[in-house]
């Protein structure tokens, strides 16, 4: 395990040097000059100068590379280019809004979709086997928007009015203050992210049901409820595992559309903000935090995969 998390860690810090080139590059040296595009076309030669020298884009390509390095690193990403505020003290509320958006959907539904995959795998072939498959088929053909207007209409609008509509958390506050501002969101997300997490933990359960170790448990005269939570369910777990860190992945972009329904101030809002108003370094910080975001949790999903099942943590 050590081994692997060394060659992880290494493989994911080249991955960030190499994103971090590519986000430079994107946002700083394709064809078109940044101070003009942030300024606009009337500006004057002397406002664009200005701004090229404080943005460096009169340095070579190494040195603004190497002194934004430099700055990500030290975790000063510099100033908007709109306001004048640090970087930092933009994003922060934001990471904080979908961080706690992602983790509470990701529980949530992780847990829920785990639950009703081990059922209904116990339960093969049977009534709520067959339910719940064709629910979970029919879920994951709903766009994100269409589940989040729809829990709007019903619980919100014209069906009632229980919750709010738009999660607009106020400046300053944390969402977990009014848990009410977001519920919809946090149920929109879980409803997209279990129909996955279902039919993988269903498909790994039957597998491990069907396997040679847990027919010898039965012969033995076992109990049913020990050989599924004992022998089957701790092998089912790597597979699952790998699918809840893909979904993980996937709500951090997939929660830009929700965070647009619902008017909720988190970092896909944040990310469609400064690239309107062409601020460059909260687009580069942005989109560093979820590159790293990224690797994180792959390097955590592939250890937890391989801790979860005693077998494979054998050398080989």
């Amino acid at each position: 395990m050590l081994a692997l998390l060394t060659r992880r860690l290494l493989v994911g810090l080249a991955t960030l040097v190499a994103v971090s080139v590519l986000i430079f590059l994107a946002t700083v040296v394709l064809p078109g000059n940044a101070a003009t595009a942030i300024l606009g076309q009337t500006a004057t030669p002397e406002r664009v100068a200005l701004l090229e020298e404080q943005l460096h884009l009169t340095d070579s390509v190494p040195q603004q590379y190497a002194q934004w390095a430099g700055n990500m690193i030290t975790g000063d990403p510099g100033e908007s280019l709109v306001n004048g505020r640090t970087v930092w003290s933009l994003v922060r509320p934001a990471l904080i809004n979908s961080a706690f958006l992602v983790v509470v959907a990701g529980l949530l539904g992780s847990l829920l979709a785990a639950a009703l995959g081990v059922l209904a795998a116990v339960r093969r072939d049977g009534v709520f086997d067959h339910v719940s498959s064709v629910l979970a088929l029919a879920s994951t053909s709903l766009p994100e928007f269409v589940v989040g207007i729809g829990l709007v209409t019903v619980f919100a609008t014209v069906v009632s009015h229980a919750l709010p509509a738009v999660s607009t958390v106020p400046p300053g506050a944390n969402p977990w203050d009014d848990l009410a501002l977001v519920v919809l969101p946090i149920a929109t997300l879980v409803i997209l992210i279990v129909p996955y997490i279902f039919r993988m933990a269903r498909a790994a359960m039957i597998d491990a049901l069907d396997s040679e170790y847990v027919e010898t448990a039965r012969l033995s005269g076992i109990k049913p409820a020990r050989i599924v939570l004992r022998y089957a369910l701790p092998n089912a777990f790597a597979p699952t595992i790998q699918v809840v860190g893909l979904t993980l992945l996937y709500l951090a972009g997939g929660i830009v559309f929700v965070e647009y329904v619902f008017a909720y101030p988190g970092i896909g809002q944040a990310l469609v903000n400064a690239v309107s108003a062409r601020d460059v370094p909260t687009i580069q910080l942005i989109v560093l935090v979820l590159a790293l975001f990224y690797v994180v949790v792959n390097i955590l999903t592939d250890m937890l995969a391989l801790a979860s099942v005693p077998r494979r943590r054998l050398p080989r």
